[in-house]
Order: structure tokens, then C-alpha cells, then sequence
């Protein structure tokens, strides 16, 4: 009886005085933010004036003339188009504590890494306003989903991060994923909300991330589960299968075991950690039951998967129902180290609004992505249905900034672009003219899984060019031994896709230039393998890191060890 009134009395609490102290400042930020979506001009060009104003007495921006341009003409004119190797020399300079070098900042908080996945990593400095425009950007998606699905408020909260502090710079600057600093940062009642401790985002083996974050979050009431790739919310959900005895026998006991944490993970951990031997008991009449233990059985009250479901990741959704039931999701938008680029407010959809308030875009239409003097638009001449390349320019340090993603316009939100991520521009092959795309790949795939009622298990598309040259190259698919039978049935219907979507591969296929694709198996655990290595060769986080669909090396067939 005392418990149910103390129980009644923070409920209150929270719905009462909590939620209208942390929710009333994101509400006003949703107002404005949709306000500005009506007119995305102006609001854009106020912003992009803003950034050079306060930029204009840095090294970057006295070398750039940043104090003489008055219009989006000059900035043009004088700025080209270019990648991360325009501001490199300066992020250098910073990296070794001269600020000055391309912020007008008083201090760096950490550097955010980029995942790696086509090119070396790149360092992205977290200043002041890059953590006001990241916190404000997740407040406003969060809260648009409490207001579309108000049974999810209050209710706890899984959420993966990653580490901060994975190296230090030469002036000590702390260097990583942001996630884990923005979870540092939270106040002290929000994280009352969070099934996970911050200090997890320093666990780096998978493994015991997983255990640890389902040991937490495994015997509560989860509302929402968050965590970019898709990949990451599968492994997880696998993760709670295969150590289903001993995550039970530790929520009855009270203890965290079968791993090695770090001292800091594992001090906030003990102040959760409790014997529940009713959730125990609950958890194995449903593993005794069913024969499994997947999230959609022991999470009942629904729940909300936040991730990416665009581009290659979302050929992952079609396994959720196995795990997860059929439980919403919503994309967490175009969002990268660089920075947000899109805030989803519909589920089931890969589409975003482009958050205008927060950073100045541009836009490549895709058939120009490689002229030297390309077309740029702006947000507000967008097309509906058009593709392009996006560019960013932010509030630190960031300038006509190619970051290589290409995009649709699916729409618009009052005024303002709706925004789809399709592929990394440099996710393209191109063996005689076909030019095709990782995109094209995975909406292929995808369709024809549909059509035939199969799943698909880890696999890439690669060209195969044979040592004798007078025999035709084709594409391979590239599958490991249980998925083998359904790769047969797939490859014929995908060269058939393909033939439909691309007009290129299909005259060359018909000019037998390119031969019909093939399924190439590889050994057993040879996708874990190499994923791994290549995490390990290009750096990032498990969290950030994507399996590529495509892999455009015309030596990967020959280096792949077939059976």
C-alpha cells in the first residue's frame, strides 16, 4: 500500500511539475522551429549571414574574406565547393589548441569522429553551439513523438551511445562520438528516464555492451529504443537470445556478470542493479514458451524503434518483426558527426524535415555531383522527387562542406523540404558505364525479398572481372552458406531489377558488355570477419559503422575466400 502511494506521488510529480520544466523549453523550440519551416529563404540566408559575421575574425574566415560578403552570391563566388581537405590545415591547428585557427569559440569540448566508412576519419570540432543545435534538434524529434504517441511519455528509455574519449588530441582535446558526450551532459531527472548508465558508452567490445544494456533495461517497462543502425538494434535483439540463461539468473541475483567492465561503468551500474526474482520468473515462462527471448515478448506495452531507415541500412527492417513485433519506428534523421541534417516527424518513413534553423544548406542536382562548376540550389528551389547532393555550411567550421551524401526531395513540410538519405555518393560502380548505385542495390534486393517471402542474411554485391580478359564481367552476390538457397532464388529476379531500375546496366547487359549476376559463397562467418577488419582499418564505432551493401573493389572477388 505505502508503495503504490509513494509510486502515485512520483507519478504525479513527474507529469506535474517535471515534464512542464524540461518539456516547456523543447515546446517553444518546436513552435519556432515550425515557424521557420513557412520560410525557409529568409531564414536560411539570416543564418548563413549569422556564421559569417561571428566566423569572420578567424584565421579561416580573414583568409576567406568572410567580413566583405553581404550576399549568398559572394559566399559562392568566393568559396568553392569542396570536402574536408579545405578546412583540414586549420583543423589541424586547432587540434593542437590554436582555436583561433577556424572558431570564434571559446573552447572545443571534444572532437567528433567520423565513422570512417569512405575515407580516413575526420575530426569535427563539438563546440558550445554545436551541442545547443544537436540537443535542440533531438528535444524537438523526441517531443514530436510523445505528442504523436503519448502512451510512450515516461516510460523508460534505452539508448546506445558511443565513447567520447576514444583518443586525445595533441592538446589533450578529448576525441570520439558525440553520443557519449550529450549522454554525460543530461540533466540528473532526465536520466532517471534512461535504462542505461553514460559510462556504458566506454564499453567498446559488442558483446558485453549488448549484455550489460539489456541486463539494465531487460526487467522494465521500455518505451523507446534508440540506436542509429539498425544493425545495432538486431544485435542486440540476438544478443538477449543467446545469453537468455544467464541474463535471468543475474536479474533474479542481483548481478551483472560474465564480463570485464571498467571501473566507472560498473560503480553506476551497482546503483541499479537489484534482485527481481518476478521479472526473472517472467522472463523464463516466456523463453520456456516460446523458445526464445526476443525484445517483442518481454517489451509489451509497445514500443518505438528510433533508427536510420534509409539507403542500404534499411534492407535491415524486414527482420525486425521477428524481434520486435510490429512495433513503430522512426527515423532518426540525416545525422552524421558533421552534423543533423533532418528531423523525422512521421513514422514508417526514411524522410525528415530539413532543420532549416540549424545549419545552411545547399544542393547538387545528382547529374552534376561531378562537374567542377556544378548547379547550387537552395533549400527553397528544391523539386519534389529531385535528387541531389548535399552541402553544408555550420556554425563551426564547416563551408560549402561536400559531405557526399546523395538525397530526394520527397516533399515538403509547409515550406520547407522534406529530405531522404539514398546512398553515399561514392557508393557506385561503374565497370563499363552502368554506374550503379548501393541504393539501387538494396531497394532490389529488398523488393524481390518481398516478392518471394524470404529473408537474407549479411551479404554485398562486388564486380567480378575474371583474369582471362575476353570473358564478360558480371556482378557477384556474395553470401555465406545458409543463406545460400535463397541467394539462388533472389539472383536471377535481382539482375531482372536491376535491368528495370538502370537503364545503363540494362544496355549493357544487353550489349552483353556485362554478364547476368551470380551468387559467389563465401565461407562461414566471413562477413563478421571482415566487417570487423574493416572497423578496425578505418576506425569508428561500432555504432557508427555500416556493412556496405555494394563494395565497388574490383579485387575483393579475388581476395574472398570461396568454398
Amino acid at each position: 500500500m505505502i508503495r503504490k502511494a509513494v509510486s502515485a506521488v512520483v507519478r504525479f510529480l513527474l507529469n506535474h511539475v517535471v515534464l512542464k520544466l524540461v518539456a516547456g523549453p523543447v515546446r517553444r523550440n518546436l513552435t519556432r522551429f515550425e515557424a521557420a519551416t513557412h520560410n525557409p529563404r529568409a531564414i536560411q540566408e539570416a543564418l548563413l549571414a549569422d556564421i559569417l559575421r561571428h566566423q569572420a575574425d578567424t584565421g579561416f574566415g580573414r583568409d576567406n574574406r568572410f567580413a566583405s560578403m553581404r550576399t549568398v552570391a559572394d559566399y559562392r563566388r568566393v568559396l568553392p565547393v569542396r570536402g574536408y581537405e579545405a578546412i583540414e590545415p586549420y583543423i589541424e591547428r586547432v587540434r593542437k589548441g590554436d582555436t583561433k585557427a577556424l572558431l570564434n569559440e571559446h573552447r572545443i569540448h571534444m572532437f567528433a569522429l567520423t565513422s570512417g566508412t569512405t575515407a580516413t576519419r575526420k575530426y569535427i570540432p563539438v563546440t558550445d553551439r554545436y551541442l545547443e543545435d544537436y540537443k535542440r534538434s533531438w528535444n524537438i524529434w523526441g517531443l514530436k513523438i510523445f505528442l504523436d504517441h503519448p502512451h510512450l511519455k515516461l516510460r523508460p528509455i534505452v539508448q546506445m551511445a558511443g565513447d567520447d574519449d576514444e583518443i586525445r588530441t595533441e592538446a589533450g582535446i578529448p576525441c570520439g562520438a558525440v553520443t557519449g558526450l550529450t549522454a554525460k551532459m543530461q540533466k540528473s531527472i532526465v536520466r532517471l528516464f534512461y535504462c542505461i548508465p553514460a559510462a556504458l558508452a566506454r564499453v567498446h567490445d559488442a558483446q558485453a555492451k549488448y549484455y550489460a544494456a539489456l541486463r539494465l533495461s531487460m526487467p522494465r517497462d521500455v518505451s523507446m529504443l534508440v540506436a542509429a543502425n539498425p544493425s545495432t538494434m538486431l544485435n542486440l535483439a540476438r544478443s538477449g537470445d543467446m545469453h537468455k540463461e544467464r541474463l535471468i539468473r543475474d536479474i533474479r541475483d542481483g548481478t551483472l556478470s560474465g564480463f570485464d567492465y571498467p571501473r566507472e561503468f560498473m560503480e553506476a551500474a551497482r546503483r541499479r542493479l537489484r534482485k527481481d526474482p518476478v521479472a526473472a520468473k517472467r522472463l523464463e515462462e516466456i523463453a520456456t514458451r516460446t523458445g526464445t527471448l526476443y525484445p517483442k515478448d518481454y517489451w509489451t506495452n509497445g514500443f518505438l524503434l528510433g533508427n536510420w531507415t534509409g539507403g542500404s541500412v534499411g534492407a535491415y527492417l524486414r527482420h525486425y518483426p521477428r524481434y520486435f513485433g510490429e512495433n513503430i519506428v522512426r527515423d532518426v534523421g540525416l545525422i552524421a558527426s558533421e552534423g543533423r541534417m533532418t528531423i523525422p516527424f512521421t513514422d514508417h518513413s526514411p524522410a525528415g524535415v530539413l532543420d532549416v534553423t540549424t545549419h545552411y544548406f545547399e544542393f547538387i542536382p545528382e547529374a552534376e555531383g561531378d562537374s567542377p562548376q556544378p548547379t547550387v540550389l537552395g533549400a527553397h528551389e528544391l523539386l519534389e522527387g529531385g535528387r541531389y547532393f548535399i552541402l553544408l555550411t555550420t556554425a563551426y567550421g564547416l563551408y560549402r562542406y561536400h559531405i557526399h551524401d546523395l538525397v530526394r526531395c520527397t516533399g515538403f513540410h509547409n515550406g520547407t523540404p522534406l529530405i531522404e538519405f539514398l546512398s553515399k555518393g561514392a557508393n557506385f560502380s561503374n565497370l563499363t558505364g552502368e554506374k550503379i548505385s548501393e541504393y539501387q542495390i538494396t531497394q532490389s534486393v529488398a523488393s524481390v525479398l518481398r516478392d518471394i517471402d524470404a529473408t537474407l542474411g549479411t551479404y554485398s554485391v562486388a564486380p567480378v572481372w575474371p583474369d582471362n580478359d575476353s570473358v564478360t564481367p558480371w556482378y557477384g552476390l556474395f553470401v555465406e552458406p545458409g543463406d545460400e538457397s535463397v541467394a539462388e532464388q533472389l539472383a536471377p529476379r535481382l539482375d531482372a531489377k536491376l535491368r528495370a531500375m538502370n537503364i545503363e546496366y540494362d544496355a549493357k547487359r544487353e550489349s552483353q558488355r556485362l554478364g547476368s549476376l551470380r551468387v559467389h559463397p563465401v565461407v562461414a562467418g566471413f562477413w563478421m570477419r571482415w566487417d570487423a577488419e574493416r572497423l578496425r582499418r578505418n576506425g569508428g564505432t561500432l555504432e557508427q559503422y555500416k556493412h556496405p551493401c555494394l563494395i565497388a573493389d574490383l579485387e575483393f572477388a579475388r581476395k574472398v575466400p570461396g568454398r
